[in-house]
């Protein structure tokens, strides 16, 4: 228990951190963000009423605080707050105008449109999750296979390819790949594969306003996210099977008449995963706070699309808010990845 309180405080501690850069950042690149909350074009009472609303009028400290506040799940409400942020929340203890409640994080609204910043990135989130989780499928189905056969093949021209293939995979900027995959298997070969170069998960009708789910979409995206962790799943796949493939219990197993598949499914590749595991996790988390061009290039609506779309709009609560969730989430995955390798290692907890 006191393992998973340690873990749990510094991750804490990291999103605190990272709370606060986020807020310096922002307080920095834009000195007045009222004005493109209100349109450069506004009179004086509509600009005033803004800087209320963003309490630019207060001290920075004063700010930072009321910042944390928004974001806090337990935090001091007013009766104003509530109202003009459209708060929901649990009331724990009131005390005239205020209350001590729970509520969800409250990230901002978008200055372009108006809605809150968790409705936009909660309605975007489902497509980033199942463009990282496609990615990593792929990566790790096809990077096995090919390690494998790499190893069950060294030397030959097979294993030299494989090999290139991976170097080339992870050696390749991954904008640079999803542009290349684009361009060739959308347009080029477009006859061929049927495949368009842009293109989201929900396609919705122009006349019914129902979505079609279009999972040819995601062939794209997929490949181009998951080159890069594919290159690498392969490279520890292949090191790993011809390490094991040396030892002497291999030896054994075919001298006892087992066949190749067997020996290579039950007794090598088992003990190989291990390293295979470990990088999966921290891709996972990678792919999932590293979409952002990807889904850019693609058209795919999700987080990385719309906060590159809100960094061309200089929509910074967006951004703020997209940061914020990013981080969250591979705090998450990084904490729950540690706690499994505590379980399945219990000398993690003493080191």
């Amino acid at each position: 228990m006191f393992f998973i309180l340690k873990k749990i405080a510094y991750q804490l501690i990291i999103l605190f951190g990272v709370v606060s850069i986020v807020f310096v950042l922002f307080n920095a690149l834009s000195s007045d963000p009222s004005k493109l909350l209100v349109g450069q074009r506004t009179n004086a009472a509509s600009l005033e009423q803004a800087k209320k609303a963003l309490h630019l009028d207060e001290p920075v400290w004063k700010r930072y605080v009321l910042y944390l506040n928004d974001l806090s799940p337990i935090a001091l409400i007013s009766s104003s707050d509530a109202q003009s942020r459209n708060y929901e929340y649990y009331p724990i203890y009131k005390d005239n105008n205020t209350v001590w409640a729970l509520k969800f994080p409250y990230l901002g609204r978008s200055y372009i449109t108006k809605k809150k910043v968790s409705d936009m990135l909660l309605s975007a989130l489902p497509g980033t999750l199942v463009l990282a989780f496609a990615a990593i499928l792929f990566a790790c189905f096809t990077g096995i296979a090919l390690g494998v056969w790499a190893a069950l093949r060294v030397q030959t021209w097979v294993d030299k390819c494989i090999v290139m293939f991976s170097v080339f995979g992870i050696s390749m900027p991954s904008f640079f790949v999803a542009l290349l995959i684009a361009y060739l298997f959308g347009y080029v070969w477009h006859a061929l594969t049927g495949l368009e170069m842009m293109g989201s998960l929900l396609i919705y009708d122009p006349i019914t306003g129902l979505p079609n789910v279009q999972l040819k979409n995601l062939i794209l995206p997929t490949m181009a996210l998951g080159i890069r962790p594919l290159a690498v799943i392969t490279q520890l796949t292949r090191n790993a099977m011809l390490e094991i493939l040396s030892q002497d219990y291999i030896r054994t197993a075919y001298a006892k008449g087992l066949s190749t598949y067997k020996v290579v499914i039950n007794h090598a590749l088992r003990n190989a995963l291990n390293p295979v595991l470990t990088a999966v996790s921290g891709w996972l988390a990678e792919l999932l706070a590293g979409s952002f061009f990807i889904e850019y290039i693609f058209a795919w609506k999700g987080i990385g699309k719309i906060t590159v779309d809100a960094l061309n709009n200089f929509d910074f609560p967006v951004v703020m808010g997209a940061v914020l969730l990013t981080a969250f989430i591979f705090i998450v995955i990084s904490m729950l990845t540690e706690l499994l390798y505590a379980q399945l290692d219990p000398r993690i907890k003493h080191s």
